[in-house]
């Protein structure tokens, strides 16, 4: 079974085509800045000994739908195409950012689905319209395929009330679906099963504390299998420092910037979701540009790499407390895995919780899982590499062989 997994932003469509019978990647890429004077595609046809080739082109994409064909005739093309014709592609996996309440799992796409994902638009009002751009070409280029929806926030349908309400009139829930949805949900949901089998226990056996740190970053405290808390809300600025986006905030402070500092609400908006975090506190959201600005000496760029980790060292505490006991804590994505001066300073000082990572093991290099706790600590600390593309590929297989057997 192969399955085309796609992620469509306002300008670009980011796509990977997985072998599902051998859980293989068989190409991947990303065509961008759509409907620009010059887009790009990049294609990559992942061959069977493991090597890859690539193609780099700068062409005209005026819209997705052009933008799609053109990843057809990669796909099909008889040097870097996996495939000789798009009808072998039985299914295509769409990431869709926000299913708000509606949805709690993956879901085949019809027009009611199709509603719905318009109906939360207001949740997610950046992302979920070119996710139904994406549903709406496919459905064209591909009409023989099924066509799944993969929901970031579906794997947190599991959080208790008393988790998600937010303390504020009741009404602006009940109406209006004001509440902590959390999203990153297939990243969590893959390393959290991933630790599971490196542990050679099921998932609902454990209890997980699952850390995902990119230029996006959440986490997610995961009991018995389910997701319990997370740390993103109503929308993905919520929780740790990120980026470019503050995380937890004073809920006052936007009414201060604008009482006081005269700042207009888009300002304000842009300067939480897009100069605040790692940029604001020390003026880059590269992780690594800022840990060679704090070996150079830049003192901001300690300070900012000392709030970042703090802010993961309290919510570790707060999910302890959540789960009541905590077999495994994953760092994943790109500065979860690759960050090791970023685990030490969010593990230090967590002895009395059964947490202790070994320096030569967190420092060390290597691919796959990796246990980088002590011998001694309780509790297993674990870097697993995220892989949502394979995640939501897999999420589409299973909701395939379902329906089949209905």
């Amino acid at each position: 079974m192969k399955i085309l997994v796609i992620n469509t932003g306002s300008s670009s469509i980011k796509y990977e085509l997985f072998d599902m019978d051998n859980h293989l990647a068989m190409a991947s890429g990303m065509a961008e800045k759509i409907g620009e004077d010059t887009s790009l595609i990049i294609h990559k046809r992942i061959l069977p000994n493991g090597e890859s080739a690539e193609k780099m082109e700068g062409v005209l994409i005026a819209d997705h739908h052009e933008g799609m064909k053109r990843i057809v005739d990669l796909l099909v093309d008889p040097e870097l195409g996996p495939i000789q014709d798009k009808s072998d592609i039985s299914a295509i996996g769409h990431r869709v950012v926000h299913g708000g309440e509606t949805f709690h799992s993956t879901t085949i796409i019809d027009e009611k689905v199709i509603a719905a994902i318009k109906e939360n638009i207001p949740l997610a009002p950046l992302h979920n319209p070119p996710n139904l751009v994406g549903i709406e070409v496919a459905r064209s280029v591909f009409p023989d395929a099924t066509q799944v929806a993969v929901f970031d926030t579906a794997f947190h349908q599991t959080i208790p009330m008393k988790a998600f309400l937010y303390a504020i009139p009741f009404d602006m829930y009940r109406k209006n679906r004001v509440r902590r949805y959390g999203f990153h949900g297939t990243s969590h949901a893959y390393v959290a099963q991933r630790a599971a089998d490196y542990m050679g226990q099921p998932l609902v056996e454990l209890n997980l504390i699952t850390i995902h740190l990119g230029n996006g970053a959440s986490m997610a405290a995961v009991k018995l299998g389910k997701s319990v808390d997370t740390t993103m809300g109503m929308t993905p600025l919520a929780g740790l420092v990120m980026g470019t986006r503050s995380g937890d905030v004073d809920p006052a402070l936007p009414f201060f910037m604008a009482n006081h500092l005269g700042m207009s609400l888009r300002d304000i908006d842009e300067i939480l979701n897009k100069d605040s975090g790692l940029k604001g506190l020390c003026g880059t959201n590269d992780m690594r540009d800022v840990i060679e600005k704090k070996n150079a000496g830049d003192d901001r760029a300690r300070i900012a790499l000392e709030v970042y980790a703090y802010r993961i060292k309290k919510y570790i505490g707060a999910y302890f407390a959540a789960l009541g006991s905590l077999d495994v804590v994953v760092f994943t994505a790109g500065i979860g895995e690759n960050a090791p001066y970023i685990r030490e300073l969010s593990c230090s000082g967590l002895n009395g919780l059964g947490i202790e990572i070994d320096e030569e093991r967190n420092y060390g290099t290597g691919s796959g899982i990796r246990e980088i706790s002590s011998q001694k600590s309780k509790v297993k600390v674990l870097v697993i590499p995220t892989d949502e593309e394979l995640e939501i590929a897999q999420e589409t297989k299973t909701v395939l062989q379902k329906t089949l057997m209905e």
